[in-house]
């Protein structure tokens, strides 16, 4: 395969591009959130991250990596997790448990080779893991399925605990920050980055024409908002996964706090010179979303790549997901998801057809306006119109 782009002499290049496996510039970081934000087409991505969830795959995918080297397990046995079979049927060489080391011994941006689970380094091992087939990876996927009882009573447990400290915020809106942005008897659309997010944003887009909403972006939902040519009013989060360009687009900035006020996106914010209100909560960024536009009036909330089965609360990863829960249920029929929009509603008519349809009309309207006799009639009454039309504007300057 093609080399990425990195100094190499031609005598190497061709060195290793003979040899068999994957062999590519190597990006490493033990968050895959941020890896991703660097790896190129055609690029090697070492992770260490258990449970490889379906939005991270799906990231990785549309990235273009060639290989997926992850330290930890793809499939702890937990759930049931989607994003190794999404890896698989993606065609990207998907490597399990592989050495620890291989965060000391790679740099990022070094030229590495994959081969039966081993990466080279230099033509020498640097470490080794298991490589994942289809078979593989349905045998593990089968066997989480087994203990997902385990995860369910776990997952009570974290709702329960929830609600004992949250109690204020979710039943009297404690907590609950002042914005400038008026909420108050409107639609609100909630973007998170999530499942069919594009799909789903492209489905709405009569909805947003004709009701204009509040749009509210979080965290990278405000990049979704304007790579769709939206613009966000509003962004909640934490902000480690949003980019400048979103930040200082300006909407108005809400921070997703710790229960005891600390911020860490707070200082990227005046690192940009912006300012921003905290909201401290112990639930998820797009949870609080939807409680600060049910606190502010909202009429109706729409949520577009939000959580919304037991399995992408799991797939998550995250105790704090108990919140999704019980935010949905406050809300109540006020909140519409609007997840598998897209797939529910398809226009039977293609663009081809629309515009074949009318050409034909058009030609048909042509044909009369020439043939019948009411038709001349009234092509004459035009041309004697124009010709009246121009005699006007030639006086003018006569």
């Amino acid at each position: 395969m093609k080399v990425p782009s990195v100094k190499v002499s031609g005598l190497r290049r061709r060195k290793v591009n003979d040899l068999p496996g994957v062999t590519a510039v190597a990006r490493i970081d033990r968050r895959t959130k941020r890896l991703t934000k660097r790896l190129k087409a055609g690029e090697i991505a070492i992770i260490d991250h258990v449970d490889v969830d379906r939005v991270s795959a799906e990231a990785l995918v549309a990235c273009g990596a060639s290989a997926v080297v992850n330290v930890a397990s793809n499939i702890s046995g937990r759930y049931p997790n989607l994003g190794p079979q999404i890896l698989i049927e993606a065609g990207v060489t998907l490597v399990d448990n592989a050495s620890p080391e291989l965060f000391e011994r790679v740099r990022d941006g070094d030229l590495v080779r994959v081969h039966e689970g081993v990466v080279y380094l230099d033509d020498e091992p640097a470490g080794k893991g298991e490589i994942e087939t289809a078979e593989s990876v349905e045998a593990a996927m089968t066997e989480a399925r087994a203990g997902l009882s385990v995860q369910i009573e776990a997952f009570t447990v974290n709702t329960m605990e929830y609600v004992r400290r949250e109690r204020d915020l979710l039943i009297d809106g404690v907590g609950v920050p002042d914005i400038v942005t008026a909420m108050d008897g409107r639609h609100v659309l909630i973007v998170v980055r999530g499942y069919h997010y594009k799909e789903d944003l492209a489905a709405l887009r009569p909805y947003i024409r004709e009701y204009r909403p509040v749009m509210v972006g979080v965290d990278g939902g405000a990049d979704a908002l304007i790579e769709a040519g939206y613009k966000p009013d509003v962004i909640v989060g934490d902000f480690d996964s949003v980019t400048d360009r979103a930040l200082t687009c300006g909407a108005e900035l809400v921070v997703h706090a710790y229960r005891d006020g600390r911020a860490p996106g707070l200082e990227r914010v005046h690192r940009l010179g912006q300012d921003a209100v905290l909201f401290p909560a112990a639930a998820t960024s797009e949870d609080i979303a939807m409680l600060l536009a049910d606190e502010k009036g909202a009429s109706l909330i729409v949520a577009v790549g939000t959580h919304a089965t037991l399995i992408e609360f799991l797939d998550k990863g995250r105790a704090g997901m108990a919140s999704t829960f019980l935010t949905r249920l406050r809300l109540g029929s006020k909140l519409i998801d609007a997840k598998g929009v897209s797939r529910l509603y398809r226009s039977r008519i293609s663009t081809a057809s629309l515009l074949l349809l009318v050409a034909t009309t058009l030609v048909t309207i042509g044909v009369v306006l020439f043939v019948a006799p009411v038709g001349k009639i009234w092509l004459d009454g035009l041309q004697d119109t124009w010709n009246g039309f121009i005699f006007w504007v030639v006086g003018l300057f006569s």
